[in-house]
């Protein structure tokens, strides 16, 4: 039985099956769901941004549906929308233009975080509390709805960014995001998507811890952005794989 299934065991859910003999890739089990349904940082209010994180992959076959959902959602005031690019469908015939390692790691940190949550494309994750397997928009519109954020004042200042005080967990955690906000139509020529024009927004190019926040006033250098044009966002998160606890953006 693998980790996926005895996630499922623990939890009580049905299993989900995994595509054509996939049991276990890089030591985490995966499937594949269909699906229905650089630029200063500006301050944010006390509550920030409801942060959706969505992990999914050019490879995938039931991906794309997720991903046009977070291009419309890029759009909306008060949320901001990351696409996180996975690496372990590179193996079956298409390699994602977009995809990192650090970003399959980030996937398996919220998994390992959240005992029984389990790794899948496509996968969603907000305010890093909650996560949705792919079919249900619904629970992803729901989620974010009720999902509200009451850390820390965030903001940017040339390369500086200043964290206010505040209570802190044991452990929290500053990351640099910076994503490409255009629309990039990426032409699938082989692997589920073969044939596939797929446009991507706000797709994560970097992905940089610069700092730890205990609870008093911080200020952080920002580091200079590798790619040009790419919009930055905060976050300060309880730990690895924890909740997000405070955010900012720039749009």
């Amino acid at each position: 039985m693998d980790e996926w299934l005895q996630a499922d065991a623990r939890t009580g859910r049905k299993p989900m099956s995994v595509p054509r003999g996939i049991r276990n890739l890089g030591g985490a089990a995966v499937a594949c769901l269909a699906l229905t349904g650089a630029q200063p940082v500006v301050a944010v209010d006390q509550r920030g941004p409801v942060v959706v994180e969505l992990y999914q992959s050019q490879g995938c076959s039931d991906c794309p549906p997720a991903q046009e959902y977070l291009n419309r959602l890029a759009d909306r005031p008060g949320v901001l929308a990351l696409s996180f690019a996975v690496t372990y469908w590179d193996q079956l015939g298409w390699k994602d233009s977009f995809a990192s390692p650090r970003f399959t790691q980030r996937q398996r940190d919220y998994a390992a975080h959240n005992g029984g949550a389990g790794v899948a494309t496509p996968q969603f994750w907000i305010n890093g509390r909650e996560t949705i397997l792919g079919a249900n928009i619904p629970r992803v519109e729901t989620a974010i709805a009720k999902a509200a954020l009451a850390g820390p004042r965030i903001a940017a200042a040339g390369n500086h960014v200043t964290i206010a005080a505040g209570h802190a967990p044991a452990a929290a955690d500053v990351w640099v995001v910076r994503y490409d906000p255009r629309t990039i139509a990426v032409a699938i020529s082989a692997g589920e998507n073969g044939g596939r024009t797929i446009p991507h927004r706000d797709i994560v190019r970097e992905l940089v811890q610069i700092g730890h926040w205990n609870g008093a006033a911080e200020m952080l250098t920002l580091p200079q952005p590798v790619t040009g044009g790419l919009a930055t966002a905060i976050l300060l998160q309880d730990g690895k794989g924890g909740r997000i606890i405070a955010a900012a953006l720039a749009r």
